[in-house]
């Protein structure tokens, strides 16, 4: 299982009036781990769209472990969990540089689609990049 790390450091901004990184805020930041993912396996948004496929965020469900402050440095760490015909899920983990200590932990399930919105199949050359193995699982 390959795990893609992807690392920001929190602005002024994402904090909210308790101090802290904003729960919503970590939507950005799983979103920017899950890009970084896919683009250090070649694939953009445009080369996506460019082969006539995107992935699109079904659900996601997030467990708060600890909070993130101004100027934390954060790595994100993202691998894919499981996958199915045309859908699967990545595990995230939010995690406080300095520290090592986990902020946030995600379970993101995707499905793959055509540029009209219909489910696809996952193309054989992300599975083949990402290391997917079909699993027994309804969709």
């Amino acid at each position: 299982m390959e795990i893609f790390t992807a690392k920001l450091r929190v602005r002024t901004y994402e904090c909210d009036s308790y101090g802290h990184v904003n729960n919503a805020v970590y939507l950005h930041y799983l979103e920017y781990a899950r890009m970084e993912a896919l683009y250090q396996k070649g694939y953009t948004l445009g080369i996506m769209k460019e082969k006539g496929f995107l992935v699109v965020v079904r659900r996601i469900e997030i467990d708060y472990k600890h909070p993130l402050f101004m100027n934390d440095e954060v790595v994100i760490q993202t691998n894919v969990s499981d996958a199915r015909q045309s859908s699967g899920s990545f595990t995230q983990k939010v995690i406080r540089q300095s520290n090592e200590r986990i902020a946030a932990l995600a379970k993101v399930t995707w499905v793959f689609t055509d540029l009209t919105g219909k489910p696809i199949p996952i193309p054989d050359e992300i599975r083949t990049a990402f290391g997917m193995h079909l699993t027994e699982q309804p969709e």
